[in-house]
């Protein structure tokens, strides 16, 4: 993933993250590791949109907390 994304980075507009399998939240029964993939994408020129796009099992918000905190590169 993150060999793709440098690869490509000039053909990216923005990045969504999701769960794999099943675009849910991000667990440890995720197949991707976002923590990763944001560290490799912020290491880059890139500049643009990183969105979220995922159901969520339980509460929308905490959710959302957890994955901005994944992604948070600060």
């Amino acid at each position: 993933m993150i060999r793709t994304i440098r690869e490509g980075l000039a053909h990216i507009g923005h990045f969504h993250t999701a769960g794999n399998p099943g675009r849910k939240d991000f667990d440890d029964t995720q197949e991707l590791n976002y923590a990763g993939i944001c560290k490799a994408i912020a290491a880059t020129s890139f500049d643009l949109y990183v969105a979220h796009e995922f159901t969520p099992k339980g509460d929308a918000i905490e959710a959302l907390r957890t994955a901005y905190k994944v992604c948070d590169v600060a």
